[in-house]
């Protein structure tokens, strides 16, 4: 089971826009190889960093509003949001050292 909170279009501003801390959102679909590969890493990543940043899902399929709002066009497509905005990215599946490196500054 993840430990990422799905969110959808009608629960994106309260879940990770006007969330207390960093939150770390998993673009993903049901159809997407990379995407099932990334979950476990992601997952790993809330467990350990739970006191520092949120990670939620959104499936892309589902959830066109918010995915056609941020312009995922690629996935897995993995957006940090702080106080409301936007502020890192990473495309594509990578190993969790990578991502830990990319999002520092969040966990």
């Amino acid at each position: 089971m993840s430990q990422a909170k799905d969110v959808t279009d009608a629960t994106f501003q309260s879940e990770v826009l006007e969330a207390t801390k960093p939150v770390i959102v998993d673009f993903w679909a049901e159809w997407c190889g990379p995407c099932r590969m990334l979950s476990p890493i992601l997952d790993q990543i809330a467990a350990e960093h739970a006191d520092k940043v949120d990670v939620v899902k959104v499936n892309v399929d589902d959830n066109p509003g918010i995915s056609a709002k941020y312009g995922i066009t690629s996935i897995p497509a993995v957006y940090v949001f702080k106080d409301g905005e936007h502020v890192a990215t990473s495309i594509g599946a990578k190993p969790k050292p990578a991502l830990e490196k990319e999002f520092a500054a969040y966990l």
